[in-house]
């Protein structure tokens, strides 16, 4: 893809190893170049979001895809944490998850998660997990100049996205 600003930056916060490498297998699988980063729980994936240790936060526009059992902060703590945030609260995020139960995906849906996707079994699911999240970004459209710069309490439209301009990228 030849302009930057339209590349979709992926951040994984998922602790399982097997599960990060089955993800990054389903995207060599269907060839998508995005950059992916990959953090192992809620507390490190608030700090690729944010930026810290001198690194600037993960670029904009981005796709989060979250475990929600995770140690430290898990990926419903994250998603609140993100809808609270000025800077954040429009990031386009799914759940990915081995918990069927219908509380976490009350909560998950209440806090507007574009999708809630079970790991049934470690291969296929996620390949159908990326091929979503693949066809999603390319049917919808951000609105330019996108910056999630409003406050958290401001009438928000919860539904950007963004199209791809050339097979291989989100």
């Amino acid at each position: 893809m030849s302009n930057p600003e339209k590349t979709v930056h992926i951040l994984l916060a998922e602790d399982d190893q097997i599960d990060q490498k089955a993800f990054l297998r389903a995207f060599d699988k269907l060839r998508i170049k995005n950059p992916v980063t990959i953090a192992k729980d809620g507390l490190e994936a608030w700090e690729i979001l944010k930026g810290s240790n001198g690194k600037p936060p993960l670029g904009r526009p981005n796709l989060l895809i979250l475990d929600i059992n995770m140690p430290r902060m898990n990926g419903l703590e994250l998603l609140e944490r993100i809808r609270d945030d000025a800077d954040l609260h429009d990031s386009i995020v799914f759940m990915l998850t081995t918990s069927n139960d219908e509380e976490d995906k009350i909560e998950a849906f209440n806090l507007n998660v574009a999708g809630y996707m079970l790991k049934s079994d470690i291969g296929q699911s996620f390949v159908r997990a990326v091929e979503l999240v693949d066809n999603y970004w390319r049917v919808v459209e951000f609105p330019r100049g996108m910056s999630g710069r409003k406050p958290p309490n401001a009438a928000v439209n919860r539904s950007p996205a963004i199209s791809a301009d050339s097979r291989g990228m989100l």
